[in-house]
């Protein structure tokens, strides 16, 4: 995709959906950390309804620790890796009491360190709710890179570089939610709504479906 292209792509998006919002929920930046890494292979949906409860009676490092592992198994049961979610949720919450006053940190170095988080569940912690202007790559905007040809790879790293190399600076903040919500409900993998997408006369997608099929 040109770069002209590319920053009538994002003002597109953005003219559709100025101030885009990720759609877990949370309470405060702990109960946020808690949810990405519960969202890990599972749908915002399932994260949603497993928490909802959850986060009315544990929003802090320290109440996580006294509901305990086996008491955070029985909110979180219907989401998949439960088990290892809840571990690494259990081990992450004490070290953010032993080593950041309970706190989660603001720097991606830090976050990585704790268990279950990875380079994308920092990157999405740090745009959310730092505001850092960092772009985290799933499946969907994988998908959405490549077919629209804003950012082709092969990888979802390669893919996150070249993300960060061509959005422009003033459009990175949001970038990350206008992808995902493409992704989701508009440009999905296996039969995408090019009919009722905003961007589809830019996107480069040999594909597309410019008509809905009756049975769609």
């Amino acid at each position: 995709m040109k770069r002209a292209n590319i920053e009538l792509f994002y003002q597109t998006l953005s003219d559709q959906d100025p101030e885009p919002k990720g759609e877990l929920h949370w309470i405060n930046v702990y109960t946020l950390l808690v949810a990405v890494v519960c969202s890990a292979q599972a749908t915002d949906v399932s994260v949603n309804k497993a928490t909802r409860p959850l986060f009315k009676k544990v929003t802090t490092p320290e109440a996580m620790l006294r509901l305990g592992e086996g008491g955070l198994k029985n909110y979180i049961r219907a989401i998949g890796l439960f088990n290892t979610k809840a571990k690494n949720v259990i081990k992450l919450s004490q070290i953010l009491i032993d080593e950041h006053s309970g706190e989660v940190p603001e720097n991606r170095t830090a976050l990585e360190r704790l268990p279950g988080v990875g380079r994308k569940t920092a990157s999405v912690v740090m745009n959310i709710a730092f505001g850092a202007p960092t772009i985290a790559v799933d499946t969907h905007i994988y998908r959405v890179s490549n077919r629209t040809g804003l950012a082709v790879g092969k990888t979802v790293l390669e893919v996150e570089e070249k993300l960060e190399k061509v959005t422009p600076e003033h459009w990175k903040l949001h970038a990350h939610h206008w992808l995902i919500l493409l992704g989701r409900y508009v440009c999905k993998a296996r039969k995408p709504e090019c009919y009722q997408c905003v961007v589809n006369d830019i996107c480069t997608f040999k594909g597309k479906i410019l008509v809905k099929r009756v049975n769609d």
